[in-house]
C-alpha cells in the first residue's frame, strides 16, 4: 500500500486518508478450516458481479455499492483481484454517468491499493472519470503516470483537451505520446489536426499530415475531413482543395467544410460553383450548407436570390434551422418584402421558432424596415425576456422611422427594467437624435455618456458630433472635437460635415488640412465632405483644386457623389456650362438630382438654354420627385417659356403628381410641433399672418438687405437680386417665417431660431440686439439669428427656454 501510494498525486493521497468501508484493508484471512468453511461456491462470486454490472448500468449506485462490499467481504483468495476488476470497471463508470465524484476517488485509490491502476480496461475509466468532472491536470498525471502502450486513455485525454478549448494542451499530449513510441489511430488524428487548426499552427499540421502519410493506417474519411479543414482554417484552400479532389468518397462533412472555406475567405464564385458541383453530384445538403450558401447571396448584395434558395428549400422538404429563419427575414428586410416577411413568420411559428430570441429580433427588424411598426411594438411587447439585444434593435426600428420621441420612451424603460445600454444602444439612439435634429435628446444621451464613463468608444463621440453639427450647435461640436485625444477619419469627416452645413466653408477646409498634417489619409467620403463644404461656401477654386488632388495625390477614383459635388458647385457660382460639361464626363448617368440642381442654377442665373437641355434629360429620367417638375416649371415660367410651362403642367397632371406642402418643425422642450405651408389652424393665426405680410415685404426690400451684415456671400448684388425676384412669390419663406411667427407670438421666448430651405444659396443673416421694426408683437425677436442652407433634408427650429453654459467635458450645463 505504501509502495502504491508513492506513485498517487496529493488529491488522491488526501481522499486515501478519509475513506470509508471501501478503502479499508479487508478483515484478516481467517484459518485454513474457517476459510474452507467460509468460501462460497464460485457461482455466488459471478452472480454478484452479474447484479453489481445491472445496477451500475441502470445508474443505482448505492446498491451497487452494497452488492460490491458484500464480493469483497466473501473475496478473500489471492485471486480476489481479478474477481474484483470488471466490477470496478463497472462502478467507475457508474461515478462518472452519476457525476459520483467523492464515490469515483474512493474506486480510484481501491485500485492504487490492488495495484489495479494500470489495468488497460480500468486506465481508460479513471481517465474519462477526471476528465468528466474537469479535472483535466489530473487526467494528464494520470495518464503520463501510466506505462500502458495502449493509446486509448491518451485519447480520451486529447479530446477532453479540445472540448474545454485547450488546443495547446492537447497538442503537448500528442507529442508526449508520440515520445513514449505510442502509435496514434484513427481516433487520434481528428482531434490533433483540429488543435492545429485552432492555434493555426500550419507546421505541425503538416508534420502530421505526413504522420499519417507514413503509417500503415488505411484511409479513413474522418480523418481526411479534418485535414482539409486544417489547411482551410490556415488558410490554405489549395492544398485543402488537392486533398478534397482526391478523396475517392466525400459525405456532407466534407462538402461543407469546403464550401465554408471559400465563404470564410470571401471567395462566394467559387463556393456558388462548389454547390453548384455538390446537388449536381447528388450529394446530401444539408441547413449548413444552405444557410452558407443563402447568407453569400445576401452578403452580396443579392437578397432576391437568397430569397429564391429559401423557397427552394421549403419546397423540397429540406431542413429549415433557425438561422435560414434569421437570414430569410434579413432578405426579406433589405427588399422590403412585407408580404414575404410575413411568410416566414406564419413558418416560423408552425415550427414553434418564433420564440428563438435571435428569430424574434429578426422579425422586429424586418417589421420595422417594412414600415410595419405596428406588429414590430407587438413582438417587442409579447417577448418575455427581453435582452440587451431585442431592447437595441427596437429602438433601432423606430430610428428606422425617425419617431424619436418612441425611441426615447423605449430607451427610458430599458434603463428602468434595470438593463444597462451599451454602446451600440447610445449609438442608434444618437443617430437618430442627428437626423431629426432633437437637440434635446441628444444633450440627455450627452449627460448620460460623461456620466457612464464610455470614454473608450471614439463611435459614441463621432456620432455626439455629428448630432450637435447637424442640430446647428456648431460650437459645441468643435469643443467635444477638441477634446477628443485620438481623433479618426470619422471624427474629422463629421466636424467638416458640420461646417459645411453651417456654410462656413473656410474652417472646413482648414480642419482637412490640419487631418492630413496628422497623417490620416481621406477617403472618399471625407472628400464627399469638404467638396460639399466648399459647394455651400461658394470657394470654387478651392473645391475644384481638391477635386484634382484627390485623383492625383491622394490616389481616388471620383465617384458620383464627388461629381455630384462638384456640379453642385460650379452651378451654385454661376458656372452652369462648365457644372453642363462634367455632367457628360462623369463615369455613370448622373442622377435626377444633378440635373435639377443645374436645372435651379439656370433658373436662378437665367441661361434658358442649358437649363431646357437640363430639363429634357431630367424628364426623360421619369423622376418621380414633385419637387423637379415644380422646378423645371419655376423655371419656364420665370423665362417667359408659357407652352413649355403647359407643358410640364400638363405633365405633372396626367401622372397625378402633387408636390408636397412646405413643412417644418419646431421643439419648443415639450415635443417636436409641425408647421405647414398656409396653416392658419392656430388661435394667434390673424396677428400672425399680419407680422408676416409685414416681414416678408422688409425681406423683399432690397435697402432693408443692404443694412444686413451678410457673412460668407461674395455677389452680395446677385443674392438680392435673388431674393427680389422670389418675393413677388412668398410662399417660399411662409412655411419658415410662418413657423417663427408662431413661435414668437405664443411662446415669446426665442434665442435661437435656425432654419432650412432648399435653396441654393448660404445666407448669414445677423441681427445683433436689434429690434426687427416690424410690429409691436416682435418685441421677443430683439436677438435673432437665422441661417437659411441649402440642404434637402431636415428643417429645424432650435429655442432653448434657459442660458445655456458649456462645461469643460463639451456639455452643456443641464439639469439631467
Amino acid at each position: 500500500m505504501l509502495q502504491a501510494q508513492t506513485h498517487v498525486p496529493n488529491p488522491w493521497k488526501k481522499a486515501l486518508l478519509h475513506l470509508p468501508l471501501l478503502a479499508q484493508s479487508p478483515p484478516p484471512a481467517p484459518s485454513e478450516p474457517e476459510a474452507s468453511e467460509a468460501s462460497p461456491p464460485i457461482h455466488h462470486h459471478h452472480s454478484l458481479i452479474s447484479s453489481i454490472k445491472v445496477l451500475s448500468a441502470q445508474g443505482h449506485l448505492c446498491e451497487a455499492f452494497n452488492a460490491f462490499s458484500l464480493l469483497r467481504l466473501r473475496s478473500r483468495s489471492p485471486a480476489s483481484s481479478l474477481l474484483l476488476l470488471h466490477s470496478l470497471s463497472s462502478l467507475i463508470s457508474c461515478t462518472s454517468s452519476q457525476k459520483a465524484i467523492v464515490q469515483g476517488l474512493q474506486l480510484h485509490a481501491l485500485t492504487l491499493s490492488h495495484g489495479l491502476h494500470d489495468h488497460p480496461s480500468l486506465l481508460p475509466r479513471l481517465t474519462s472519470l477526471y476528465t468528466t468532472f474537469g479535472l483535466l491536470p489530473d487526467a494528464h498525471a494520470l495518464v503520463f503516470s501510466s506505462h500502458s502502450l495502449e493509446v486509448l486513455h491518451w485519447n480520451l485525454l486529447i479530446s477532453a483537451y479540445m472540448k474545454d478549448d485547450r488546443p495547446s494542451d492537447a497538442l503537448l499530449a500528442y507529442r508526449q505520446l508520440i515520445q513514449r513510441g505510442i502509435r496514434p489511430d484513427r481516433f487520434t488524428y481528428p482531434s490533433v489536426l483540429k488543435a492545429c487548426g485552432d492555434v493555426r499552427d500550419l507546421e505541425f499540421g503538416k508534420e502530421v499530415h505526413r504522420s499519417i502519410n507514413d503509417s500503415c493506417m488505411e484511409w479513413n474519411i474522418f480523418v481526411q475531413n479534418a485535414l482539409i479543414a486544417m489547411y482551410v482554417k490556415c488558410g490554405v484552400l489549395g492544398s485543402a482543395r488537392k486533398l478534397f479532389d482526391e478523396m475517392p468518397e466525400r459525405d456532407v462533412v466534407s462538402w461543407n467544410t469546403m464550401v465554408s472555406g471559400y465563404a470564410s475567405r470571401g471567395m462566394w464564385e467559387k463556393a456558388f460553383q462548389l454547390f453548384g458541383q455538390m446537388r449536381a453530384e447528388g450529394s446530401e445538403v444539408n441547413s449548413v450548407t444552405w444557410n452558407t450558401i443563402v447568407g453569400g447571396h445576401l452578403q452580396r448584395g443579392n437578397p432576391r436570390e437568397a430569397l429564391r434558395l429559401i423557397s427552394e428549400v421549403t419546397t423540397h422538404g429540406s431542413e429549415v434551422d433557425f438561422v435560414t429563419l434569421v437570414v430569410g427575414l434579413s432578405a426579406c428586410s433589405h427588399v422590403g418584402s412585407l408580404k414575404l416577411g410575413k411568410e416566414i413568420h406564419g413558418f416560423a411559428t408552425r415550427c414553434c421558432s418564433d420564440g428563438i430570441e435571435s428569430v424574434r429580433n429578426a422579425l422586429i427588424t424586418m417589421y420595422s424596415r417594412c414600415k410595419d411598426m405596428e406588429h414590430a411594438c407587438l413582438l417587442f411587447q409579447m417577448a418575455k425576456m427581453r435582452s440587451l439585444v431585442t431592447w437595441n434593435t427596437m429602438i433601432a426600428g423606430f430610428g428606422l422611422s425617425d419617431q424619436a420621441d418612441e425611441a426615447s420612451f423605449i430607451f427610458r424603460d430599458m434603463v428602468h427594467s434595470g438593463v444597462q445600454p451599451n454602446y451600440v444602444t447610445v449609438v442608434t439612439y444618437l443617430a437618430l437624435c442627428a437626423r431629426v435634429a432633437n437637440l434635446q435628446h441628444g444633450r440627455e444621451l450627452h449627460c448620460y455618456i460623461t456620466k457612464h464613463d464610455f470614454k473608450g468608444y471614439l463611435l459614441l463621440w463621432n456620432s455626439l458630433i455629428d448630432m450637435y453639427s447637424k442640430s446647428g450647435r456648431i460650437l459645441v461640436a468643435k469643443r467635444v472635437f477638441d477634446l477628443l485625444t485620438n481623433r479618426d477619419q470619422v471624427s474629422y469627416t463629421s466636424m467638416i460635415a458640420g461646417y459645411g452645413i453651417q456654410g462656413e466653408g473656410t474652417a472646413a477646409l482648414k480642419l482637412f488640412n490640419e487631418m492630413i498634417d496628422s497623417g490620416i489619409k481621406p477617403d472618399h467620403i471625407n472628400m464627399v465632405a469638404v467638396l460639399s463644404a466648399c459647394s455651400h461656401s461658394g470657394l470654387v477654386s478651392q473645391g475644384h483644386k481638391l477635386f484634382k488632388m484627390m485623383i492625383d495625390s491622394y490616389g481616388i477614383a471620383p465617384q458620383m457623389e464627388h461629381y455630384s459635388c462638384m456640379v453642385d458647385l460650379f452651378a451654385r457660382a454661376g458656372l452652369v456650362k462648365k457644372a453642363e460639361e462634367l455632367l457628360y464626363k462623369a463615369p455613370l448617368p448622373p442622377t435626377a438630382a444633378m440635373w435639377a440642381a443645374l436645372v435651379g442654377a439656370c433658373q436662378v442665373y437665367e441661361n434658358t438654354e442649358i437649363g431646357e437641355r437640363a430639363a429634357k434629360k431630367l424628364l426623360e429620367m421619369g423622376t418621380e420627385n414633385p419637387g423637379h417638375y415644380v422646378l423645371i416649371a419655376n423655371m419656364y415660367a420665370a423665362a417667359g417659356c408659357w407652352v413649355e410651362l403647359a407643358k410640364v403642367r400638363t405633365m405633372m397632371r396626367d401622372l397625378g403628381v402633387r408636390k408636397s406642402p412646405g413643412l417644418a418643425w419646431a421643439d419648443l422642450g415639450n415635443g417636436f410641433h409641425p408647421f405647414l405651408v398656409g396653416d392658419r389652424s392656430n388661435p394667434l393665426a390673424p396677428e400672425i399672418y399680419e407680422v408676416l405680410d409685414t416681414l416678408t415685404g422688409q425681406m423683399s426690400d432690397p435697402g432693408s438687405i443692404e443694412n444686413l451684415d451678410l457673412g460668407f456671400v461674395e455677389d452680395i448684388e446677385g443674392i438680392s437680386k435673388s431674393m427680389v425676384d422670389m418675393g413677388n412669390n412668398t410662399s417660399w419663406v411662409h412655411t419658415e417665417v410662418d413657423m417663427l411667427m408662431k413661435l414668437a407670438t405664443v411662446s415669446g421666448m426665442t434665442s435661437r431660431i435656425g432654419l432650412k430651405a432648399s435653396q441654393c444659396f448660404a445666407l448669414n443673416l445677423k441681427c445683433r440686439n436689434e429690434p426687427l421694426d416690424v410690429n409691436n408683437k416682435c418685441e421677443s425677436l430683439k436677438r435673432t439669428k437665422a441661417h437659411v442652407i441649402g440642404l434637402p433634408k431636415s428643417r429645424y427650429i432650435d429655442l432653448p427656454a434657459m442660458n445655456n453654459s458649456t462645461s469643460n467635458d463639451g456639455t452643456e450645463s443641464l439639469n439631467c
